[in-house]
């Protein structure tokens, strides 16, 4: 079952959608028209459960061309919904906002409607519930989204539109199986990674490109797009099928220098951001070829790299710029983000489609590298050898032994190595030993992670 949410602005559509999913995905501020591209997720509420979309308030937008293409893309996803939650304000009460926005859905729409009153967290809204019987929608569920109130009632909603619907949605109940993850072994088999689903984000500056190369991969006007920055707002997650692999893109908004960013909104926007890229697996970093490897540029890459995602690099709008860019970024990149060496780097043209296909080979190869195994036996050889041809320091007089190596988690590969005197090894001789080891087991643009303990090796078994 399909079931979404919709309602003029500032009326709790986000907060009840973040209520239903079970966590913080959306955007929520007092300020009108923070939701502007439609969202969908799975949900919940109590056995049952459903895709959800959370959808603009079609209202308050600063921007004529934005506002249409806002309103055309909320009614058409709106057709393909199997009921509508027609969310309005209890401690407000009935505005002519919604009495017109229920008559265009009226006039546009064929989907069965149910009235939900929000804020109605205490009896002074209850004299409120009876102005909504004008639109024609029956008795409001009232409930208070922030807090959970009313649920129990929604749910009865829910659960007879699920009944009438048929046996084919029927079974919309959610498993509760519990996954059971094994520990970690590096001298296992590599991981069939083309079995999973990729969470790929997109990053970058405002007015990179990102919304136009999103629709151009999944080849359809799914997101806003516009001249004007600031058009996304939301992390936008969507389902991605390319070439046999299951692919979550996530679209963010454009992340600007903290001493430009002198609205709420826009702060929470980047956070939302930073949070995305916390949680991806391969990001793609969005430059313009027009103004490329700006000082924020390399924040966003950096803060990439501190995460431990892999990065691939895509100049958009190259077709707008004459000459070779490309070999003086390469060169710029080494010396700027010296801590990963060999970052893919490919020109694109999100508008015309140029080299789309060779920038997801550079994913695909980079998210085989980022979780790459390496064997016990063959770490302990290398650590010999490398330790051999440049020895650590001395430290007090005595040579700081490195006495075994292991491989302790992929994504992005992190390694623990067990030493005589853990606080005295510097950190140059570790980025030595981690661009040693990229180089050595062909590991470039993927960040690695070695950790030191101290102590002799603790899988030695004792006679």
């Amino acid at each position: 079952m399909k079931v979404a949410i919709i309602g003029r602005p500032n009326v709790g559509k986000s907060t009840l959608f973040n209520r239903l999913v079970g966590k913080k995905v959306a955007i929520v501020d007092n300020i009108a028209g923070v939701t502007r591209d439609w969202r969908s997720m799975p949900a919940k509420l109590g056995e049952i459960s459903f895709e959800l979309l959370d959808t603009a308030g079609l209202l308050g937008f600063e921007d004529e061309l934005l506002f249409r293409q806002i309103e055309e893309r909320t009614l058409a996803i709106l057709e393909t919904a199997d009921l509508i939650l027609l969310t309005v304000d209890g401690r407000e009460g009935l505005v002519a906002n919604d009495e017109n926005l229920v008559r265009k859905m009226r006039k546009t729409l064929k989907v069965k409607m149910v009235l939900v009153a929000n804020k109605c967290e205490n009896s002074k809204t209850e004299q409120n519930l009876g102005e909504f019987y004008k639109l024609g929608l029956g008795a409001p569920i009232a409930i208070a989204a922030e807090h959970g109130i009313g649920m129990e009632e929604l749910y009865d909603a829910l659960k007879e539109r699920t009944l009438e619907l048929g046996e084919e949605h029927a079974e919309n109940f959610a498993d509760d199986a519990e996954e059971n993850h094994d520990s970690f072994d590096p001298d296992a088999a590599p991981e069939d990674v083309t079995q999973r689903t990729l969470n790929l984000a997109i990053i970058g500056r405002p007015n990179a490109g990102k919304s136009t190369l999103v629709n151009k991969l999944i080849g359809e006007d799914r997101l806003l797009t516009g001249d004007m920055p600031g058009v996304t707002r939301d992390s936008i997650h969507l389902d991605w099928h390319y070439k046999g692999r299951n692919i979550r893109l996530v679209d963010t908004a454009g992340m600007r220098k903290k001493a430009r960013i002198n609205q709420r909104l826009e702060s929470l926007s980047v956070g939302d951001t930073l949070k995305t890229i916390r949680y991806a697996e391969m990001t793609i970093l969005l430059l313009d070829a027009q103004m490329p490897m700006e000082k924020q540029d390399l924040t966003i890459a950096a803060h990439v790299i501190n995460e431990g995602r892999a990065l691939v690099i895509a100049v958009n709008k190259s077709d707008l710029v004459k000459g070779d860019f490309l070999t003086e970024l390469r060169h710029e990149l080494k010396y700027v983000l010296p801590q990963v060496k060999g970052i893919p780097l490919i020109s694109i043209s999100a508008k015309n489609g140029r080299n789309l296909d060779k920038l997801m080979e550079h994913v695909f190869h980079q998210e085989l590298l980022w979780n790459t195994r390496i064997g016990t036996a063959v770490l302990n050889q290398w650590l010999e050898d490398t330790t051999s041809h440049h020895p650590p320091p001395l430290a007090g007089g005595a040579r700081i032994r490195l006495k075994y190596m292991t491989q302790i988690k992929t994504r992005p590969p992190t390694f623990i190595i067990f030493i005589s005197k853990p606080t005295e090894l510097p950190d140059s001789y570790l980025r030595y030993l981690m661009n040693q080891m990229r180089q050595d087991f062909d590991l470039p643009g993927v960040p690695i992670r070695i950790q030191v303990r101290k102590g002799n090796n603790p899988y030695h078994k004792k006679k």
